[in-house]
């Protein structure tokens, strides 16, 4: 269950997309995930909070509440509690709570209320590469989202979803597993981080054949949730997704 705070809203949509991460993988493990946003705050304070998330993908909670009959609602208790650095814990908790980090949007001090439409809006503004962008750092440290992070995330993500279109034409190859152990031993501690870092690897790796690069992708896009497969059936430029791409972006 994520808890956002009010006032903070890079902060509280960081605490969902975390959320929507831990619901994708136990999902993807076979477990039936119910989730609730509990605001600690007034809900007019959160009004533009679902139109955010929804442009980072970020699967809707089944039920919002600002009170603490969220498990009846549920119909049952709660497991994990995710809660933003901007919120303040109750500590009659009995269930795992899990503190997020703050996120923070540079140049924003002087507007925080209109921190989540600049980072959302603008020529060539991507939400998928802000959903990427937060997934850069350990979730629980603050995210400092600077220009040149998000103009490096909008660069990623528009190369991986070339390569992803390129390796998509080549005959499928399951995941090595190997690869498949890491990937699962990231996803199963949260740790977009070195998930991240294996996709890098996987792409420049001239020892994965191309039909094994695109499902360890597709694989690892159920939870990161970055639509990488977006630009399959498009134009391939095949100068992206050659060997020499191995000197772009990662």
């Amino acid at each position: 269950m994520p808890q956002a705070a009010a006032a903070a809203d890079i902060s509280a949509l960081r605490v969902l997309l975390v959320a929507d991460l831990l619901a994708r993988t136990a999902e993807l493990g076979g477990l039936q995930v119910l989730t609730a946003l509990q605001f600690s705050g007034p809900a007019a304070s959160h009004a533009g909070l679902d139109g955010h998330a929804d442009a980072l993908g970020i699967h809707p909670p089944v039920t919002r509440t600002s009170s603490h009959d969220t498990p009846a609602r549920l119909g049952g208790p709660i497991d994990v509690h995710l809660v933003s650095q901007a919120a303040s814990l109750d500590p009659g908790r009995d269930e795992l709570s899990v503190c997020i980090g703050a996120a923070h949007l540079d140049g924003a001090e002087s507007r925080p209320d209109a921190a989540a439409e600049d980072l959302l809006a603008g020529p060539g503004h991507d939400p998928r590469s802000v959903r990427l962008a937060l997934m850069s750092f350990p979730s629980d440290q603050p995210a400092d989202l600077t220009e040149d992070g998000l103009a490096s995330a909008r660069g990623t993500l528009a190369h991986w979803r070339r390569r992803v279109a390129g390796w998509a034409e080549s005959p499928s190859r399951p995941v090595p597993a190997s690869i498949m152990e890491r990937a699962r031993a990231a996803f199963a501690d949260l740790d977009t981080v070195s998930a991240l870092a294996l996709l890098r690897g996987v792409s420049l790796d001239a020892g994965v054949p191309a039909g094994a690069k695109f499902e360890t992708f597709v694989y690892a896009d159920r939870i990161l949730g970055l639509d990488l497969a977006r630009d399959i059936g498009q134009p391939v430029d095949r100068a992206q997704t050659g060997p020499r791409v191995a000197s772009g972006p990662s």
